[in-house]
């Protein structure tokens, strides 16, 4: 898929324009990561023995891959559970009988509406008052990330569906397709490829948004990572740096995955 032509190019003029913007930020970026570095210097923040724990296996093996399994299980699992729900809803809210979609857009608003803390609170502490049975933290993880990105997810799927010509549809319609071969056959499958870096993104979201699970204990990265070496070795900031730096290049991963798979999807017939 191409983006070039989303925007007019600039001429010249804009070009000089854009250079000095970028130069100006660039300036001003390093202008804040200089008084970070000065700041951090003077609180002893660089210094080697708060650093050397993060090299040691036994600190990895402990914390670190421990967190990070719990980090993107919980994010594989919620991944597989919100794109499905994402696409139920989204047919079902685009559905021609009123009794399906009205219900499917009330849960849609309804759980894009709720924070997802509050949808992980509610199902580790009300599981019991429900269903009388205390669920793992991992499962509330799962039930917050399912249902909070479930919902954005059908709302980009329906928004996707949504976009695509009129004619489209009238086509397969005139050549005898039911709804559901019109939706699986034709709609859906040109729609995934303007929708998959919007999806991709949320899924970035969702791996990020599985730190929330530390308010139930749940072992992922911040959680394990980031407080267990801090706790153990008194060194929050290069604990906090390590844990960020592991999320961008996850995350940068994604984002390489959604652009291959967006070139591969727009190169396929």
């Amino acid at each position: 898929m191409s983006y070039a032509n989303l925007y007019e190019r600039p001429g010249p003029r804009g070009i000089r324009r854009n250079r000095v913007l970028a130069a100006v930020v660039a300036l001003v970026l390093l202008g804040l990561a200089y008084v970070v570095y000065v700041r951090f210097d003077t609180k002893d923040q660089w210094a080697a023995d708060k650093w050397t724990p993060l090299l040691r296996g036994d600190v990895w093996a402990t914390f670190i891959l421990p967190g990070l399994a719990g980090t993107i299980g919980a994010a594989v699992v919620g991944v597989v559970l919100a794109g499905l729900f994402g696409l139920v809803f989204a047919t079902a809210r685009m559905s021609d009988h009123r009794w399906i979609r009205v219900p499917a857009a009330a849960v849609v608003e309804f759980f894009r509406s709720v924070p997802l803390l509050l949808l992980i609170f509610f199902a580790f502490f009300g599981s019991y008052m429900l269903i009388g049975v205390n669920i793992s933290a991992f499962a509330a993880v799962v039930f917050g990330l399912t249902l909070y990105n479930g919902s954005v997810i059908a709302e980009i799927i329906r928004a996707g569906v949504q976009s695509l010509p009129r004619g489209q549809s009238e086509a397969a319609y005139a050549i005898g397709m039911r709804k559901g071969q019109v939706m699986r056959l034709v709609l859906l499958p040109q729609a995934f490829r303007t929708m998959m870096p919007a999806i991709v993104s949320q899924f970035v979201v969702l791996l990020k948004d599985s730190a929330l699970g530390l308010i139930v204990g749940f072992d992922e990265l911040v959680n394990r990572g980031l407080n267990g070496i801090a706790a153990n070795f008194k060194n929050t900031i290069p604990a906090a740096i390590l844990i960020a730096a592991i999320f961008i290049l996850i995350n940068l991963s994604l984002d390489r995955l959604a652009t291959r798979l967006s070139t591969r999807l727009g190169s396929t017939r």
